[in-house]
């Protein structure tokens, strides 16, 4: 098996990637397929840290949108990440990955409290770390929520697992020939505008130097692949 260029990872999947082919909710197949992705991960020796967004069940801006209060809105959407954080966890658990959920808003019945402490020891007992519960702050995204876990864990790179292989100037969905890019810096991300990850995530990942790797995650697979270094992606950094 391939050495994998980094260590520790912190690894980025949006709600939308659990729903499948459904509208709504989550598709067990796609949670025990990215989490068959992690098992290859940690079979490398890469310690993985997990951030799941919750747009496959709620997104706090709907709530704003239609005039109710944003704060109340984006609350709720980070009981949505804690569902997925959840799931997940489930689906890690049936390979018999002892994985561990750490929630920023206190819900003892259910997962442990986030503390950079916990996550650190949960690492070197070789555990996968869901962070659930976003920043546990409002009008932060889980993209913010992802760019602070991964400066707090030590994370060598997030990987940013989206709906295709990398950056592109517009969405290639929509506009055939868009163009691809293979590496941009954090500043040219900023600077073009490239809706990869919100600006504060951009922002904070220069400022830790932390590289971010975007790839699709439908790819079975490619998460292993590219972390030594194969696969489609774009690579974010300043070197």
């Amino acid at each position: 098996m391939s050495q994998p260029i980094y260590k520790r990872v912190l690894l980025k999947a949006s709600g939308e990637a659990l729903m499948g082919s459904q509208g709504f909710g989550i598709d067990v197949a796609v949670a025990d397929r990215i989490a068959s992705d992690i098992s290859e991960a940690r079979e490398m020796g890469v310690e993985v840290g997990v951030v799941v967004g919750g747009g496959n069940i709620f997104r706090g801006v709907a709530v704003a949108s239609k005039g109710g209060d944003r704060v109340t809105g984006d609350h709720m959407g980070m009981l949505a990440t804690i569902i997925n954080a959840l799931a997940l966890a489930t689906s890690l658990r049936k390979l018999n990955i002892d994985t561990v959920v750490l929630s920023a808003i206190a819900m003892p019945e259910i997962c442990e409290s986030f503390s950079q402490r916990a996550t650190l020891y949960h690492l070197s007992l070789g555990r996968v770390v869901i962070f659930a519960g976003g920043t546990g702050n409002p009008f932060f995204t889980t993209d913010s929520a992802a760019a602070l876990r991964a400066a707090e864990m030590g994370a060598e790179a997030i990987f940013k697992g989206t709906q295709v292989d990398g950056i592109y100037s517009a969405d290639p969905k929509k506009v055939p020939d868009a163009e691809r890019f293979d590496h941009l810096t954090h500043s040219q991300v900023l600077e073009k505008g490239l809706a990869v990850m919100d600006i504060a995530a951009v922002a904070l990942a220069r400022e830790n130097s932390i590289p971010i790797v975007v790839f699709s995650i439908h790819e079975k697979g490619g998460f292993a692949e590219i972390l030594t270094g194969g696969g489609r992606k774009t690579i974010v950094s300043d070197n």
